[in-house]
This record gives structure tokens, sequence and C-alpha cells, in this order.
């Protein structure tokens, strides 16, 4: 039995994957500060004794043992993130510094969380592992952005120096149960606004285009790249390669959930990328992945979490 330590392991994604790493048959320990993760996202967990919360921020230095790490610790959502844009970046860089210290220790092999966002508002399309980014470094988005790069730069020279076993993923836009209705992500606003009748907020004119992977998708991903030979360090994207305008998804959201919500339409905030879609193509041959769930199941899937989820 692998003892497996999951930082933001109370947040939307990290619930998800201390779930399934249980139900492999693994010893879990779910490290939070619960700054946006949710004691409810892991509260059914409590009762299987393979599962340990510990309460601590990754800015500060970390003391267990382990035989892996996910790194998920970060505010990942627009809002949260640039609500405190100094706290973003030492979660980011520092967070990133202690679990590779604790690896350091350990021996354990570290599987770090990045993002679709180190490519900027990119200038290439789709996006492939090789593309360097097109970052403003002084925008509002760079907290997120640069603190990510800026880890992902301490992960492999730790792997260089120090021969740490690691990983980097590159994770583009997913969604699912147990997102935060205020987590301002596109799909969870448009969902509790349908749901409330209120109207649906599009940003720009609509035609930007995102790719959307429903989040069972994306822990496979993360458990297969964890798996994968030691070798393989990546970084690999993983998302969906199913584009779509965000005012296509509008009305997608409206007619699935059929709310009589109108469409209003406004500014674009700064840095905001007109263009999203991952290459997929390395963790296709390397992994054996690529996503099975489409946009209309897993929008149904998420609806109807809401419905439980909201107050109307």
């Amino acid at each position: 039995m692998k003892k497996i330590l999951v930082t933001g392991g109370a947040g939307f994604i990290g619930s998800h994957l201390c779930e399934q790493l249980l139900e492999l048959g693994n010893y879990v320990i779910c490290l939070d500060n619960f700054y946006t993760g949710r004691e409810k996202n892991i509260r059914p967990l409590t009762k299987n004794r393979y599962f340990r919360i510990i309460e601590h921020d990754v800015t500060n230095k970390i003391h267990l043992d382990c035989d892996e790490i996910y790194n998920l610790a970060c505010p990942a959502s627009p809002v949260h993130y640039q609500n405190d844009p100094i706290r973003t970046i030492k979660t980011a860089v520092f967070g990133a510094v202690n679990v590779l210290e604790l690896a350091k220790k350990t021996g354990a092999k570290v599987l770090h969380a990045s993002t679709s966002e180190v490519y900027g508002d990119p200038q290439i399309h789709p996006q492939h592992e090789n593309y360097r980014g097109n970052v403003n470094i002084l925008g509002p988005r760079s907290c997120y952005d640069e603190g990510k790069r800026c880890a992902e730069t301490f992960v492999i020279n730790y792997h260089r120096q120090e021969k740490i076993k690691v990983k980097i993923v590159r994770i583009f836009n997913t969604y699912g149960p147990k997102m935060r209705a205020d987590d301002g992500r596109v799909i969870s606003n448009f969902i509790v606004q349908a749901l409330k009748g209120e109207e649906l907020t599009v940003y720009g004119d609509g035609m930007q285009t995102r790719s959307f992977q429903y989040v069972d998708d994306l822990v496979r991903g993360l458990i297969l790249m964890m798996n994968s030979d030691d070798s393989f360090t990546g970084p690999v994207n993983l998302g969906n390669p199913e584009e779509f305008r965000i005012i296509d998804l509008a009305n997608k959201i409206l007619k699935i959930t059929g709310s009589r919500s109108k469409i209003v339409f406004k500014p674009l905030p700064e840095d905001d990328p007109r263009q999203r879609r991952p290459d997929i193509s390395l963790a296709k041959v390397v992994l054996e992945w690529e996503p099975e769930i489409n946009l209309d199941e897993g929008l149904r899937k998420t609806v109807n979490y809401f419905k439980k989820e909201i107050v109307y």
C-alpha cells in the first residue's frame, strides 16, 4: 500500500483525486489550508480509515513520510488567484519548493500540477508542450501564470540537481461536480446563472474559444502520469482538444438547464486568452490517455450537481 500526499486535496480537483486514489487501495493524506478547498468536498472520505486530513499551508515546511506527492495546492480560478496575488505567487512557488524539499528527504515521487496558463495568450494553436508561451509578466493574471512557470523551473531543476523523481502536467480547463459556485470559472458561472434565472455574463464578444475536460478524465490522466516510467518527466498537456466558442457554451447550458435567462455581454478582462486548445499528442503516445467524456455528458452531470448545491 502506497502512502500518497495530495496537497490541495480538499479542492475541486484534489478531492476527486483523493477519492480515486483511495478506491485504488492507497493510504491518502489530504493536506489543505482550506483557503479555496472545502471540508465538504472530502467529508465522505473521512469514513475511510486509510484517509487522513492535515490542515496546513504549503508555504510552510512539511514534515511527514510518503511515497508519492501530487502537488495541487494553489488557487486556480481568476477570481481567487487575483484576490490575493502575493499569496498566489507564494503558494505556487514556495509551495512547490516545500514539496520538493520533502521529496528530497523522503525519496517520494512528485507530480506537479501546472497549468495551460503558462502558455498565456497563445500565438500558436493548438498549444503543444514545446511552446514557450506568451505571458504578460506585469498583467493581472501574472501572479498565477508566472508563479506556475517558476514552479515548473524549480521542479525540473530539483530533478536535475537532486535526482528527485518528478512529473509535470499542464492542466487545461476542467469542470465537474464539486466546483465552487463562486469560483468565477465560465462553466460554473453560466450554470449557476442559468439555474437562478439570472443573465448569463459573456465577456467580450463570445467568439473566444476554450476546451473543456471533465474532471474524471483529468484524474485518470494524473494517475497515469504518476505511474508512467520515471524517465518521463513531462511536461505533458492534459485537456480535451474539442474546442468551443464561449457563446456556444452559453447556449448549450441554457438548453441543458431549460433556462430562459438572457445573455449579456461585458468587456473582456485584460490578458484573457482569445484561444485555448491543447495538443495532446504526447499524452496519447506516452500515457495512452485521451478524454472519454464529451461536453454534453459532462455538463449534464455538472448541472445535476449544482441543482443540489445552490439555493435558488
